[in-house]
């Protein structure tokens, strides 16, 4: 029998336009030299917000992957079954380009796939992973040319073609990646695992493990082993071109926190085939093409992660009502939210000021200059702040928002994982080290470009002064804290240069000037909150 009304529920978020509904997207698609691509990153925009898409994401994540080591009879078959929503969603990925857009020759390639990234990883980010491994593994194979010849074609593809053969009879493939392994992590050069030559000149067999493989499903691997000459980069195909399997044996999968819809897998080799990329002992220089590009979808997968946070967290608020008005119009709420706003747009405009270094670095010293300085930069802070926003949003919404039907639980466990993937934030601080030790023209590069869009501004200059004579002496001890200062201040300058002027002189008030508080929420009286909301 029914006992009440259920009232004073908000809607769920369906059926949102992710691009024409982002506050500051559109008009840095322009700035950063994409607007030639509008239409499509619109179109994708709109489809992504749908209910049906959003629900592919759900259920992908709800029925993770499964593997089968072995068939009835004993046979190792070493096979990873996916929900139809996880193809679904791949073949989408794949038939808008957002694997190959960066490498269409068209300019703004880049931005795109920042975009598209940005987008999609809003609803689902989990296939994202063989998406972004894909385009970036381009970058290591024309190291190899006659590689590159057969295999390009098929990774710019835009069929998604996920049979089980080699890859002479496919009309798309996929790639992934295996660097780490147990004893080391990070430290690839404490891999343990060997590569043989073979007579013919390239190829070789492989005997080891790998860690920490997404994707084991992709059609082809790249993977760093050890030769007589040090580390080596390898192509590991999935299947050999008579038919057979190669030798990957699918240990287990591992059981993540987030990213539950990708499979990401402990492999061992046993003289498995492949083929060589560069020369001998050069695999760190080789595979660091394709680590430079998948920190680009790091940046913009958290971008992604808190947008969609705080769409939520304010969408909710809006319709929830409690003590008399809606949650939006109570003060604290209201503080709560415009502060949440202000960290999400940071992040896009980090995002979309590194892309387009990526896009202009090959023939711009300048641009390749900033493109190696704020890859780190940026994937060290944009990652980090992730959890911090999702969290606050996920509060926003009460008890729903722990939820899983709220959608913020999995936005949360996910928030951790760009932190973590393609270096931690050690690592990743370490890295902005070596950069200001050892390619110091390129750090200041980007602290020139910081003052020149700053200009003088009272509340900024003084802290990009104290940030330079910092950055002449840079140490280990204070590597995290030196990144995040330069991070914050490339924020404030590209905010500067999208030019709102709300926005701006909250970022600088709250996130460089005074006795800011450490959560989220403490903006002054004087940050004009409505602005930010839009209310």
């Amino acid at each position: 029998m029914p006992t009440h009304e259920v009232a004073n529920q908000p809607p769920p978020l369906e059926d949102d336009d992710l691009y024409v509904s982002d506050p500051v997207l559109d008009r840095l698609v322009t700035a950063q030299g994409a607007g030639h691509r509008r239409d499509d990153l619109a179109r994708f925009g709109k489809m992504a917000g749908s209910a049906r898409y959003r629900r592919w994401g759900v259920e992908a994540n709800r029925n993770p992957p499964v593997l089968h080591t072995h068939d009835r009879y004993g046979n190792r078959v070493d096979e990873v079954d996916f929900h139809p929503s996880w193809h679904h969603l791949l073949e989408t990925s794949v038939s808008a380009g957002m694997h190959s857009v960066s490498w269409d020759g068209k300019p703004g390639g880049w931005v795109a796939r920042a975009v598209f990234n940005y987008l999609d990883s809003q609803i689902e980010a989990g296939h994202w992973c063989p998406i972004s491994m894909t385009g970036a593994a381009i970058a290591s194979l024309r190291k190899q040319p006659e590689l590159a010849a057969q295999w390009e074609p098929l990774l710019t593809s835009t069929v998604y073609d996920p049979s089980p053969v080699p890859i002479s009879g496919k009309r798309g493939a996929l790639t992934g990646m295996g660097m780490t392994e147990k004893q080391g992590g990070s430290d690839v050069r404490a891999n343990t695992t060997t590569a043989t030559a073979l007579d013919t000149d390239g190829e070789y067999v492989i005997t080891g493990h790998k860690w920490f493989t997404s994707a084991p499903m992709c059609d082809g691997f790249l993977i760093l082993a050890q030769t007589d000459a040090g580390l080596t980069c390898f192509l590991m195909p999935r299947w050999l071109d008579d038919g057979r399997r190669n030798t990957i044996r699918i240990q287990r999968l591992k059981d993540k926190l987030g990213n539950r819809s990708n499979a990401s897998a402990e492999l061992e080799f046993e003289q498995t085939w492949a083929r060589r990329i560069g020369e001998e002992g050069g695999g760190i220089p080789t595979i660091l093409g394709m680590v430079s590009a998948t920190r680009l979808d790091c940046v913009a997968g958290s971008a992604a992660l808190m947008r969609q946070a705080v769409s939520q967290a304010v969408h909710h608020t809006r319709y929830r009502h409690a003590f008399g008005a809606s949650l939006i119009d109570k003060p604290l709420m209201r503080n709560v939210l415009a502060d949440l706003e202000i960290e999400s747009r940071a992040a896009t405009v980090m995002m979309m000021r590194l892309a387009g270094a990526f896009d202009r670095a090959d023939g711009d010293p300048t641009e390749a200059a900033i493109r190696r300085i704020l890859t780190p930069v940026a994937k060290y802070w944009v990652t980090k702040r992730a959890p911090a926003v999702i969290g606050e949003a996920l509060e926003c919404l009460g008890g729903n928002g722990y939820v899983e039907d709220s959608g913020l639980p999995r936005l949360f466990r996910e928030s951790p994982l760009n932190a973590i993937w393609e270096g931690s934030g050690n690592v990743i601080a370490l890295d902005v080290m070596r950069v200001l030790a050892r390619e110091r023209d390129s750090a200041m590069v980007l602290l020139d470009e910081i003052e020149t869009l700053i200009g003088g501004h009272p509340g900024i200059s003084t802290f990009v002064t104290e940030l330079r004579g910092d950055m002449e002496s840079p140490d280990e001890v204070g590597a995290r804290r030196l990144t995040e200062k330069i991070a914050v201040a490339a924020q404030a300058a590209q905010l500067a240069a999208f030019g709102d002027d709300v926005l701006f002189d909250a970022f600088v008030v709250t996130r460089i000037q005074g006795d800011r508080g450490h959560l989220l929420g403490t903006l002054p009286t004087t940050v004009d909150l409505a602005a930010l909301l839009g209310t």
